[in-house]
């Protein structure tokens, strides 16, 4: 389907961050992406890379690149978000990923583009870049994960009872007793089960722990046994696709690779009090990226919408754009 480009730019004249141009693209394997473009033909080459991995984009997403100043690209990748066919695992990997994304910028004529991403999207943009490294003008990662199992294991084994030692309790308790040896892999296993008598509670205990950890002041740190049944969030089935296959990455491979990244720009915006990304690791790449900074926002933890994250990326936005 061709992107209606006409009605982008009267919608447009109404708003300056309606899309100037929406479709869905066929990238094979049975997948078409949703992707739509903001700001102005001619302006700076950017693409923003949604976290999760299961979520998509969102309209206020569009806002985070000065209309006058971009021409911003925002997809939703496989299975995630308007993509088709929802949910869909099949042919779903990082590296699919990184060719949906090579597709993209082919199909806007774009030679380089600014790569922005945060939490899974910043993941996803580190093995873009390290994949393309002369296709990236720069970085700005919010909340930097590397996707290593190591990560995944110290926000749910070490940080959740040291911080919430209560929801960690409840996180245990929806697994039998034999399988609390190995939460993670239970947690995986569970929730990429068929049946939903295995899948629902796993998916429901999994997302609302997560949802705790990723706010400075969550609003539930419980688990509730007795929650309502209905619609499934659908991040937890993408994320343990992916962290049961280590992201379909080798074991810190975007650590070993960051030599790739050197002669690219990058800023880090990076919340003081993440529990889901620390700041730790951020200085950790940042010490062998040469040319990247990192920026900690103090008061704030691990969202784009915590006081002053957001305002913190639109300004390495910005500052990126300048150079």
């Amino acid at each position: 389907m061709a992107p209606d480009a006409d009605a982008g730019k009267a919608a447009k004249r109404a708003d300056p961050f309606a899309p100037l141009t929406s479709e869905w693209l066929d990238v094979g394997d049975g997948h078409d992406l949703h992707v739509e473009s903001v700001g102005r033909e001619g302006g700076v080459p950017a693409v923003y890379l949604h976290g999760g991995p299961g979520s998509g984009c969102q309209p206020d997403h569009r806002r985070l690149f000065d209309p006058e100043r971009f021409h911003a690209v925002l997809f939703d990748q496989r299975g995630c978000g308007r993509s088709r066919p929802k949910g869909s695992r099949q042919s779903n990997t990082t590296a699919h990923l990184i060719a949906d994304m090579e597709k993209i910028r082919a199909r806007f004529g774009f030679e380089r583009w600014m790569v922005v991403g945060g939490s899974w999207g910043a993941t996803l943009a580190l093995a873009y870049a390290q994949a393309h490294p002369d296709r990236v003008s720069g970085l700005v990662l919010r909340a930097t994960f590397l996707g290593t199992r190591e990560e995944l294991e110290d926000v749910f084994l070490r940080t959740l009872p040291r911080f919430y030692p209560a929801l960690y309790e409840d996180f245990l308790d929806v697994l039998p007793e034999h399988e609390r040896a190995a939460p993670l892999d239970a947690y995986y296993r569970r929730i990429l089960d068929s049946n939903i008598d295995v899948h629902g509670r796993a998916a429901r205990a999994w997302h609302d722990t997560e949802r705790a950890l990723s706010e400075h002041t969550p609003k539930q740190t419980r688990l509730d046994p007795l929650k309502a049944s209905g619609v499934l969030p659908s991040t937890p089935f993408m994320e343990a696709h992916y962290f049961a296959n280590d992201c379909f990455m080798r074991p810190n491979q975007l650590m070993d690779e960051a030599g790739k990244l050197a002669g690219i720009p990058g800023i880090m915006v990076q919340g003081r009090y993440d529990l889901l990304c620390p700041p730790a690791t951020s200085h950790a790449l940042a010490a062998r990226w040469s040319g990247s900074e990192v920026r900690i926002v103090d008061g704030a933890g691990h969202i784009l919408y915590d006081p002053g994250i957001r305002n913190a990326v639109m300004k390495a936005i910005a500052d990126l754009a300048k150079g």
